[in-house]
């Protein structure tokens, strides 16, 4: 069959030909049908996609919620898996004035939850026990050797660098906090011996760790990590909305209503009520409670005071939301422990007994023959004081007699809102509080009394009366018969008199506690483990930290996502993008074709038209032989 040349329909530079059938113009398709074409092969592609993409979805979500759901939590006894991807590592090492000790702490990656706080526990080691060290003596006594700090802090360090896994050092914070034994050197020592640690430990050790990781904390700023620490334990700050008509929680929990300091809430916020802490140690005592509501002054130079022992901070990760922010009143009383005040009290002896009888002519308390008697002691114990001036004692046992004789040493004032030595103390709602004593209060209660836990003023003023007035005789044989707490010694035997009554005063006359007052708990542990102010330190200094993974999780989650969606399928996503390149290319050819039909169509039809007009016929065309 003759093929026919078709040169006023393609360029020259076309060098093919057609057939002698003309390309029917059902094959060169119109714009309309391309784009219906377009649209039926697009709505295929995107359902298919939406369909794979979803199952992906779908796959990825159970994935991660599965992940969530074992997420591991640290438990209080059980030993910390360290291989644990998700935990995360503290350290925090207390310089105190004997002694220095580093806590090891961890906790699972936060749940997402801005308005709650991490989850820190103490870490364990293999065999449950809490990874704890301490060395002797403080970091104090290298004042004059400030270069051998971080020789000194290094055994902690490297103690705690070897439980904590290797990859986890970079981001791990490393605080060093230094207490009452830095407190009292000069400033310039102070700094010699923090600036060695900030220079040194970074050369060593790859702990997260900053210039301001290392300081010298005030007594307040312990007393407030304290209170922090306890009232964690409790779960005071799991925060859930609570209605104000209410008197307690879903859980049980009483609740308090609270101005929240610096908020612009009219209305004022129902939570948890928290636990304020009383501790007498031997050197010191202390109080730290929370104050819901805005405090008036009776003066100004009350509000001045008052400035320096009130702390307003956030625990919350968020500083723009008030759920966690809190008012906490602390004070420390230096002199004010149990062994500081009987030393003031026996220099008070010493110092009155030589005055009187040097003014009567007498000879009170020169000889063992002729003791003072001390209604602090037991009935009969004989005593021994004074370094240069002797004085000798003897106990009468007289429990309500020690109690006014020790009033005096409190320095209270008739100033309204004061406690010791007339210092500013905000009022306490004692109709809706509650108070955890330890250290002395719990062993004044414990040791020999054995009244721990629930105090009762009216109880406890019985026994310890009891107590004083019992033969010194008696209560040894009771002691050597291990009727007294495994831990009590002799002189906690001689001096529980003294303690109890100086215990009560405090307590009553010095913080105005009244005596009818019921939710006062004397412990030494919070839910059977010690509770140090190092866990309030580093959950406090910890706070921002949940919301950094918040924000870093919904990146990552993200990023995640798409990962994970791509990898399941990432073949269809090829399949279809060859599929769309493919037809994209035929509807690029065939507009293409169409293109070109058109042109060839402009150009034959006008020298068509004479032969129309004429009655011609067409014009020979050439045959191609």
């Amino acid at each position: 069959m003759g093929r026919i040349s078709f040169s006023c329909l393609f360029p020259a530079s076309w060098h093919f030909s057609l057939s002698s059938q003309v390309l029917p113009r059902l094959l060169i398709p119109s714009l309309r049908q391309l784009l219906l074409i377009s649209f039926v092969i697009f709505l295929i592609g995107l359902v298919y996609l939406v369909l794979v993409a979803e199952k992906g979805h779908t796959s990825w979500i159970k994935r991660d919620s599965h992940f969530h759901r074992h997420l591991a939590r640290v438990t209080d006894v059980d030993a910390t898996d360290t291989s644990n991807p998700n935990l995360n590592y503290g350290l925090v090492v207390d310089c105190g004035s004997s002694g220095s000790r580093v806590f090891v702490y961890c906790w699972p990656r936060h749940n997402g939850d801005p308005h709650e706080l991490l989850d820190i526990r103490q870490m364990r080691d293999q065999h449950r026990k809490p990874v704890v060290m301490k060395i002797k003596p403080g970091i104090s006594e290298l004042a004059k050797t400030p270069e051998k700090a971080s020789d000194y802090i290094y055994p902690l360090l490297s103690f705690a660098a070897q439980n904590i896994p290797k990859n986890k050092h970079q981001e791990t914070p490393l605080y060093i906090l230094c207490t009452a034994g830095m407190r009292i050197l000069p400033e310039s020592q102070q700094e010699a011996l923090l600036e060695d640690l900030r220079t040194d430990i970074p050369v060593h050790f790859n702990f997260l760790f900053s210039d301001s990781h290392v300081e010298v904390i005030s007594g307040k700023q312990e007393g407030v990590y304290a209170w922090i620490g306890i009232n964690f334990v409790l779960g005071r700050f799991n925060h859930v909305h609570n209605s104000k008509d209410s008197a307690v929680t879903e859980d049980g929990e009483a609740v308090v209503e609270v101005h929240v300091p610096g908020s612009d809430q009219q209305e004022a916020l129902m939570r948890k009520r928290t636990a304020g802490v009383l501790d007498m140690g031997g050197v010191s005592t202390q109080i730290a409670y929370e104050v819901p509501k805005t405090v008036s002054f009776a003066s100004s130079q009350q509000e001045e005071v008052a400035k320096n022992l009130l702390a307003e901070f956030n625990l919350g990760c968020d500083a723009h939301r008030t759920e966690h922010v809190y008012r906490v009143y602390v004070s420390t009383f230096l002199g004010f422990g149990g062994n500081a005040a009987r030393q003031r009290y026996e220099d008070s002896l010493i110092s009155n007994t030589a005055a009187r009888n040097k003014l009567l002519g007498q000879h009170i308390g020169e000889t063992p023959e002729s003791p003072l008697l001390d209604p602090c002691l037991p009935t009969d114990l004989q005593d021994e004081i004074g370094l240069t001036q002797k004085l000798y004692l003897r106990g009468t046992g007289d429990f309500d007699q020690c109690r006014q004789i020790l009033q005096p040493f409190l320095n209270r004032t008739n100033e309204t809102q004061t406690s010791l030595s007339g210092i500013y103390q905000p009022a306490i709602d004692y109709s809706n509080s509650q108070f955890y004593g330890f250290s002395e209060f719990y062993y004044c209660t414990e040791d020999v009394l054995r009244m721990g836990g629930d105090y009762n003023a009216s109880k406890y003023g019985q026994a310890a009366k009891g107590y004083c007035a019992t033969q010194w005789k008696t209560l040894k044989e009771r002691f050597d018969s291990g009727l007294y707490a495994s831990h009590a010694d002799l002189h906690r035997l001689k001096y529980q008199c003294f303690k109890s009554a100086w215990m009560h005063e405090v307590l009553h006359s010095g913080f105005s506690f009244p005596t009818n007052y019921k939710n006062l708990k004397t412990a030494l542990l919070v839910y059977d483990k010690e509770v140090q102010w190092t866990l309030g330190a580093i959950l406090y200094r910890t706070r921002f930290l949940p919301l950094r993974d918040i924000q870093w999780e919904s990146l990552k989650g993200a990023h995640s996502h798409w990962r994970h969606s791509f990898s399941f399928v990432n073949n269809h996503y090829l399949f279809l993008a060859c599929f769309f390149i493919v037809m994209l290319s035929i509807m690029l050819y065939l507009l293409r074709l169409r293109r070109i039909h058109r042109r060839a169509a402009q150009r034959c039809t006008p020298s068509s038209v004479p032969w129309l007009e004429a009655g011609l016929g067409s014009p020979t065309l050439p045959i191609n032989l």
